[in-house]
Formats: structure tokens, sequence, C-alpha cells
């Protein structure tokens, strides 16, 4: 097996700076996941707001959001106000619409305590973009841990060596964070078609190729892997079945008809889009 593509972070200012994986020029999407963001690591100064995601809105995708430090506070147009800490998976389907903001919590502020984490966004399939929007907290304990060989990999969506997450999401999809806490190897099974690993921190091997912090491995189809690391590092695999078709992206909507992202950006201008409660702010559409 080798590996067939590696995609290297681009660094993006979205108030605060993030490694942004996907969708890159070589590749659009891995399984469902048609974004990816490495968020931090990045402290916050206290009475600021500096960091903080303001309101916007979603179509067509399911945010999936897991922190490795700090924490954010979600508000969304569903009523949810939920805290995000990490090793918790959290799921918001936008379906047709919805509009959510994330901040950075006052206490994580004020101790100075490093926030870093995962954004990635999964195309729901197109019998349900326009479906009724939804968010859905799990937290840390109810993961599969598997911890082996100086490893331990938690498994957030899916199925990882026969190993499941109870994690609902309408396709088919792989996502699991794996920790080298000292020189080990981990075996992983082909149990779905699209995959790829990101290095979040130290370096590792797979089929002799060595994968560097901030890099995106996109591995063969339906494969068995080693992965394996000379020392301390994070990694994230991800993947699944592959989109039932091409998706579109703009801004923060997703979808299989350019018009279906049309509509949307025509309410959120005319703000008769979900609005989240308690609020205030309005980001205006870009001008791209």
């Amino acid at each position: 097996m080798t590996v067939m593509t590696i995609i290297h972070g681009r660094s993006r200012d979205i108030g605060f700076m993030v490694r942004r994986l996907l969708p890159a020029a070589s590749r659009q999407a891995v399984g469902p996941f048609v974004f990816l963001d490495h968020m931090g690591p990045a402290t916050f100064p206290a009475g600021s707001t500096e960091g903080d995601v303001r309101p916007h809105p979603h179509i067509g995708l399911a945010t999936v959001t897991y922190l490795c430090s700090g924490a954010f506070d979600h508000r969304d147009s569903l009523g949810n106000l939920q805290r995000i800490e990490p090793g918790a998976v959290n799921v918001m389907s936008a379906g047709h619409g919805v509009a959510h903001s994330e901040r950075i919590p006052a206490d994580i502020r004020a101790a100075a305590h490093p926030v870093e984490g995962i954004q990635m966004w999964l195309a729901l399939p197109r019998a349900q973009e326009q479906g009724e929007p939804g968010f859905v907290h799990y937290p840390q304990a109810v993961l599969p841990l598997i911890s082996q060989n100086g490893s331990r990999l938690r498994v957030l969506i899916g199925t990882v060596n026969e190993q499941h997450s109870p994690v609902q999401v309408p396709s088919p999809t792989l996502f699991a964070d794996l920790q080298f806490l000292a020189a080990a190897h981990v075996h992983l099974a082909a149990e779905y078609q699209e995959r790829a690993l990101y290095v979040a921190q130290g370096s590792v091997r797979v089929a002799g190729t060595v994968i560097s912090a901030g890099e995106l491995a996109v591995l063969p189809e339906y494969a068995d892997f080693t992965v394996s690391s000379d020392a301390a590092a994070r990694c994230l695999l991800l993947g699944g079945a592959p989109l039932d078709g091409p998706r579109f992206l703009w801004w923060n909507f997703v979808a299989s008809d350019k018009a279906l992202i049309e509509t949307a950006k025509a309410q959120w201008q005319a703000r008769t889009f979900a609005q989240v409660p308690g609020e205030q702010e309005f980001i205006p559409l870009p001008e791209r």
C-alpha cells in the first residue's frame, strides 16, 4: 500500500488562525467530509470577544466539532446552549437552515487556557439536505476507547476495529482520535472505502511514508494499513462512503444544487433566515 496524496494545510485567519485541509485543490472531499479546519492552539484576552465566532448560517451540511483543549459555548437557532469541552463530539445538522455562534467562555479567557480543536463539515445526503435541522451532544464517556501498545484510539464516529461509536450521522462516516504516548504502532482494518489521516502533533509513518504535523494523507481505498510512531504523536482518522454526487460550497453553505445556495443567501441577507436567540450581531454576506 502507498499513500495516495499528501495535502498540506493552509493558514487562514477567521478571527484567529486555523489550518485548512479541506477542500483542497487536489481533493475536494474524503467520504462525506467536505471541510476540515484545525483551530489553534490559541489564547484569547480576558474581557474581549477576540476568537468568538459570531452568528452565521448553514445549509446542507452537518458540523462536527471536536476539541483537544479549551472550550466553546455553542448557541443555535434551535434554542440549544451547550458548552463544548475536550473529548466530546457535537453534531449539528443544518438541513434546510440553521444558524449558530461559538464563543470562548469567560473562564477559559481568564485562565489563558489554549483553545485547540477540529471543525469539520459533512455533506448531507441529497435526500436529507433540505431536512429539519438538529443538534446532538455526545460526552466523551460514551465514546469507545481502545488502549494498546502505548497508544489510545477513541472511536468518535463509525467503527474502528469492531468498536462502534453511538454517534448518529446520516451516511457511513469514520472519525477517530489516535494518540501515541510513546513509540508504538496500530493496525487498522479496511472498514470504509475512503479514508485519510490528519497529523495534528508529531509525525507518524504509513506504508513507509512519513506524515508530519499539519499534513493530511489520503489513503488507498479499502486497504488495511498500519500507523506507527517513534515518539508521542496525535492524529485523526476520517472518511466514509463517497458522496452521492458533487457538492457546491459557498461561504457556509453546502448544496447539490446552486439554486439552494442562492435561496439561502437571499434569506440571510433579508434576515428571514433562522436567528440565534440572545444574539444581536449580524454578519453580512461576503462580497465574493
